[in-house]
């Protein structure tokens, strides 16, 4: 044992020399030697990091930094509160997909058995999460132990010894002062015992202090010069405000609506004062669609239907394109306010993607739209130039766009 704690000691340390950012993640977590019986390797609750003796004494330095990283930044990104409805395992390997491309980019070495897939850098947990099937049968290296099934990395399956210390899961965490870093924990679990799951207390103080840490990790790391490109993205990316793809597709468009006052038919309340009146008129969306086949029916059906929802709101009249390399056959298609926004039929999407066709159209026709909406995954070649009209691109996926407001999907 003395070993193992001088490894993972030195590993510990060669992070915070090397890696600051990742190293002040990685002093926030207390590290314990768990029963092999229920941690196979290693393992958190956003507690604590849990190892395996044996799995640790099996790694090289490098590999043991990894896994050191690894855990701490399922905590740092809160991994253990943004679940919600999705099934466990599903999300724990979308969580491990968008960790890993991160660690290996930033110069860290995995350990054999890791789950890494370039196809995913750059995307987050909730981006991935829609790619992967409920029945994938990939095992992760780690266990995520904040849920209530003891987590489902490796070696996972139910942990009768869950309930018999579920009376200690109601504590609230407390951060600790014992010599091994700061951390946060809650009562000790008994002596072979995997720790109890979170209580819903319990994720939100430890989501709330993990992303104190993480501001505070990246201050240190970003002062000393030693904070990566890809770190520095993530950090920026997780502490902006995140709002729902639907309520900033609704900010947007009603940012368009025409509303204002005028003096030409003032305002008949009494009193001695004239008041103006609101002038309303008709607003100009067009809404285009990427039908080069990328984007499911069922994505383009849901899509609509928010743009109906909405447009009724603002007194939209909407100009309906598909695009795949060209323009649909029958496109455009025209929509009143009270008109139902529907396909008009099932698109049989091509193998590639231009947006200039949909620009192309809307530069030939008399007025310019107040507002175009372009539903997409944002692989394709786009105008050289942004049109004199406000772009408001809804991406499914990691692309970026070369100009107009993005929102991401998913």
């Amino acid at each position: 044992m003395s070993a193992i704690e001088t490894k993972l000691a030195a590993a510990r340390t060669r992070l915070i020399l090397d890696k600051p950012f990742l190293g002040a993640l990685v002093m926030r977590l207390p590290m314990k030697a768990a029963d092999p019986d229920w941690c196979p390797t290693v393992a958190t609750d956003a507690r604590h990091f849990y190892y395996n003796p044996d799995y640790i004494e099996r790694l090289n330095l490098e590999q043991t930094q990894f896994m050191l990283a690894h855990e701490a930044l399922h905590c740092a990104l809160s991994h253990f509160a943004r679940r919600h409805h999705r099934v466990q395992h599903r999300w724990d390997l979308a969580c491990d997909f968008a960790i890993n491309p991160l660690l290996v980019k930033d110069g860290l070495k995995p350990p054999p058995g890791a789950i890494i897939l370039d196809l995913y850098e750059g995307m987050t947990a909730e981006e991935i999460y829609p790619s992967l099937h409920d029945n994938d049968s990939d095992q992760l290296l780690d266990k995520h132990l904040y849920d209530g099934d003891g987590g489902s990395g490796a070696g996972s399956g139910q942990n009768t010894e869950l309930e018999q210390s579920a009376g200690s899961a109601g504590q609230s965490p407390e951060r600790t002062e014992n010599g091994k870093g700061g951390g946060i924990q809650a009562e000790e679990p008994s002596q072979g015992a995997s720790p109890p799951p979170l209580t819903v207390q319990e994720r939100e103080e430890l989501e709330s202090r993990w992303q104190q840490y993480l501001a505070s990790a990246a201050q240190s790391a970003q002062s000393a010069g030693k904070l990566s490109g890809s770190m520095a993205r993530l950090v920026d990316h997780l502490r902006q405000p995140k709002l729902p793809w639907r309520m900033l597709l609704a900010r947007y468009m009603t940012m368009s609506a025409r509303d204002d006052y005028t003096w030409q038919r003032p305002s008949r309340r009494e009193g001695a004062m004239i008041f103006p009146s609101l002038r309303s008129a008709q607003v100009e969306v067009a809404v285009a669609l990427d039908v080069s086949g990328s984007i499911s029916d069922a994505d383009i059906g849901e899509f609509l239907s928010e743009v109906d929802a909405l447009k009724s709101q603002m007194r939209a009249r909407v100009t309906l394109l598909a695009c795949d390399t060209a323009l649909c056959e029958g496109a455009p298609w025209f929509y009143e306010a009270w008109d139902a926004l529907r396909a008009p039929r099932q698109f049989a999407g091509g193998g590639g993607t231009r947006f200039g066709p949909v620009f192309e159209w809307l530069d030939k026709q008399a007025s310019r739209p107040d507002l175009l909406v372009y539903f997409t995954d944002a692989e394709g070649e786009f105008p050289a130039a942004p049109p004199d009209y406000p772009v408001l691109w809804l991406v499914k996926g990691k692309a970026t766009v070369p100009w107009g407001q993005r929102i991401q999907l998913n």
